[in-house]
Parts: structure tokens; C-alpha cells; sequence
């Protein structure tokens, strides 16, 4: 049993964020109902390609990205723009611990689906709302995408290459990282609100904005700004506060240098051949070499280029240096490492056979996380969920399909 196969969550979400929380939940083994709009579903189910090849090699109409956050839940189709799909979401949230959306700021409250009207029925429910920027401000009634706010939240500020080399310019993050971001977060709220439930019997509101996580995820480089008053600029792959820690070329490519203190720094130098450099005033202490870092990465430059990157990693990994190659991600799921921990998973698929995830990176010793269901088809478990949630049978199941309703 998982560690929360007690709870029952109710998932209104849709695209990355909502989705990805519900995710997590299902994961530790909560039974998470997946509510999606007949016929079409969550927008990601055709944000592709790549899609899902059936067992003849024929497009499922799965595309990877729904495929990547939606695992382990049940898929019930309502139309809850009419009042019967209100009642049985009504109905199934009076028997839910949780429930997480997405819509735009008031979005449900038209179909008596925001918090207040579900807390009437159900005062235990823990109601997360996730938006792009909160349910309060100037920008509340906004809609919000990654994309937009890693650059309204200041990440894109701090990723790209300098001004001054070839293609300066700021970057987004490769994956939507402010959606990833804030299911996580939005899955800490949700279970600080149960252990607050368990202590008073009271459930409550979670108000979730992209804004806040991708502000609040700028971490030290939002430090460095509220410290001294300077915005940080693009390093490309340097560290604003640790020299040497980025990139550097090397006979047949490139490898990562991650030098944490100046013990390492000196069994660097000592590798590359340059133990002068661990004593060089410029250079003894992280401080110095952070003021003189357009002195020192030149000179790694030089170096680095004599050796490959297999070599670099061998001999400073047996130094005690941190240092690693830069995998594509084929490259990445060879990784010996990679290979070990069970990073890449099958489950068995209906259409497909199987197909592939991402393991959790969860690891509890006593509630381990189990791959119990494929992320659903459409509307896979519309019957069995309404049969063994609200005791509906087969002719009520059908009468409300063919209404339109499911």
C-alpha cells in the first residue's frame, strides 16, 4: 500500500502544473481521478508529435507530453458545463480529500466548482488552485504559460550566453521548469493542508501562482540582487558566486568543472599540471578567483583542451574533483548510473503493450512507490469510477452518456 492510499483526489487540472502535482500524488498512492472533457481531454493528449505507437506501430493518439504526468490516475469524462456533470462533481468532490485545478482566476465558480461552493459539501476538502499569477493582483485574471513567466519572473534574465558572445541573449529553461516547479511545490501545500486537516478536522484553500514559485526559485541569485541592488547578468554556464564551475572544451568536446572549495581547486591544478595556479594570490580562495575570474578561465581554457573528456572525468573524478560529461539524453540513459538507480520504467498499456516513463525519484523504504496504471485513455475509467465512487450502474452510466453528459 502506498503511503497515501487513504486519499482520494479529485484532478481538474490540465497541461503540466495540476497535472504534475496530481502525479506525485498518485505515485505515493493516492487514488487520483482525473476529470477531463469528453472528446477531447486535456489539451496535452495531442500536443505532439511524438505520439504513442500502438502494438502495429500506428499512432495511439497518446502524444508524449500527457504521457509524462499522468500515470498511476483513473480518466473520468464529465462535462460539467451542464448541471448533471456539476452534480456528480458535487457528488465525487463530497468524497474526495483533495481537489486540484488550474482554471483561470474564478473560472469555476460559474458551475458552483470553486472553493467555497465545494467546501458547503465538504469542509474536510483540501481545494488547490493553480494559476499563473495568484488569486490576488493586478495580473490575477491573467492567464499564465512557463514560457511567459520565466521571462516575467527574471529566470530568463540569468540563462543565456554573455553579452559579447556569439548568441547573447537571454534563454528559457529547456523544460517547462516553473510548471515542474510549482506541481512540486503545490504537492508540499497540499500535504502541509492534510497534516493540518489531521490536527484540526478543517480542510482549506491553496492558492498557487507560477509567478510566486519562479520568483521564489531564483534562489541565491535573487539574493545576490536583494543584497547589493545590481540584477545578476547571463554567465552562460559560469556561477554567479563559485570559480571555476562551468563548462570547458576538451580534446574531443566538452566537460562540466564543478570546483565547490579551494581543497578541490587545488587538486584540480595539480591535474591539469598547473599546481602554481592554487597558490597564485589571484587565485588561493574562492573570493579571489570569483574577482579574477577573467584571468583564471582563460588559463583552464588552454588547459583543458590537451585531455579528453573521458580522461578529465577519470582523473579528477580519482582526485576528488566534481566534474561530469554534458549527455544528450540517449547518452543520459546509458548512464551507468542512470541504469542503476531505474530511472526509465515500463508499465503495460492498453494499445501499446507497454510504455515508457520516467521513475519517480521518490525512495521510501516502507511505501515504495508503485507503477500500478499506464497513463489512462480518455474516459478509461468513467464506469468504474462512477459505479464505485457514487454506486452509479451501467443504465445510468449509459443514460448520462448518451445526454451528453459524460
Amino acid at each position: 500500500m502506498g503511503a497515501l492510499s487513504h486519499l482520494r483526489v479529485l484532478d481538474l487540472s490540465r497541461v503540466l502544473a495540476g497535472p504534475w502535482s496530481g502525479q506525485i500524488l498518485a505515485d505515493l498512492g493516492a487514488d487520483v481521478i482525473k476529470v477531463e472533457r469528453p472528446g477531447s481531454g486535456d489539451d496535452t493528449r495531442s500536443w505532439g508529435p511524438p505520439f504513442l505507437k500502438d502494438t502495429q506501430g500506428e499512432n495511439t493518439g497518446e502524444a508524449a507530453y500527457y504521457l509524462s504526468a499522468n500515470r498511476n490516475k483513473r480518466s473520468v469524462t464529465i462535462d460539467f458545463t451542464q448541471s448533471e456533470g456539476q452534480r456528480l462533481v458535487h457528488e465525487l468532490a463530497a468524497k474526495s480529500d483533495i481537489v486540484i485545478e488550474n482554471f483561470k482566476v474564478g473560472g469555476l465558480a460559474a458551475y458552483g466548482l470553486d472553493y467555497q461552493s465545494l467546501k458547503a459539501v465538504n469542509p474536510r476538502l483540501i481545494y488547490c488552485s493553480i494559476t499563473g499569477f495568484g488569486q490576488t493582483g493586478p495580473y490575477a485574471k491573467r492567464a499564465g504559460y512557463d514560457f511567459m513567466i520565466q521571462g516575467l519572473g527574471g529566470l530568463m534574465s540569468l540563462t543565456g550566453r554573455p553579452e559579447g558572445e556569439e548568441g547573447a541573449g537571454p534563454v528559457k529553461v529547456g523544460v517547462a521548469l516553473t510548471d515542474i516547479l510549482t506541481g512540486l511545490y503545490s504537492t508540499v501545500a497540499i500535504l502541509a493542508a492534510l497534516a493540518h486537516r489531521d490536527q484540526t478536522g478543517v480542510g482549506q484553500h491553496v492558492d498557487m501562482a507560477l509567478l510566486d514559485v519562479q520568483v521564489a526559485c531564483l534562489a541565491n541569485q535573487a539574493m545576490n540582487y536583494l543584497t547589493t541592488g545590481n540584477p545578476p547578468r547571463r554567465l552562460g554556464n559560469a556561477h554567479p558566486n563559485i570559480v571555476p564551475y562551468q563548462d570547458f572544451p576538451t580534446a574531443d568536446g566538452d566537460f562540466i568543472l564543478t570546483v565547490g572549495n579551494d581543497s578541490q581547486f587545488r587538486r584540480f591544478a595539480e591535474v591539469a599540471g598547473q599546481p602554481q595556479w592554487a597558490d597564485d594570490p589571484r587565485f588561493v580562495t574562492n573570493k579571489l578567483r570569483v574577482a579574477n575570474r577573467a584571468e583564471l578561465i582563460p588559463l583552464i581554457r588552454q588547459a583543458t583542451v590537451f585531455k579528453t573528456t573521458a580522461e578529465w572525468v577519470s582523473q579528477l573524478e580519482a582526485a576528488g574533483v566534481p566534474c561530469g560529461p554534458i549527455n544528450d539524453l540517449a547518452q543520459m540513459f546509458q548512464d551507468p548510473q542512470v541504469l542503476a538507480r531505474g530511472l526509465a520504467v515500463n508499465i503495460p498499456h492498453p494499445l501499446a503493450g507497454s510504455v515508457p516513463q520516467v521513475a519517480s525519484p521518490i525512495r521510501l523504504s516502507e511505501t515504495p512507490v508503485e507503477y500500478r496504471r499506464a497513463p489512462p485513455l480518455l474516459g478509461e475509467h468513467t464506469e468504474m469510477v462512477l459505479g464505485e465512487v457514487l454506486g452509479l450502474d451501467t443504465a445510468e452510466v449509459q443514460r448520462l452518456r448518451g445526454a451528453g453528459v459524460l
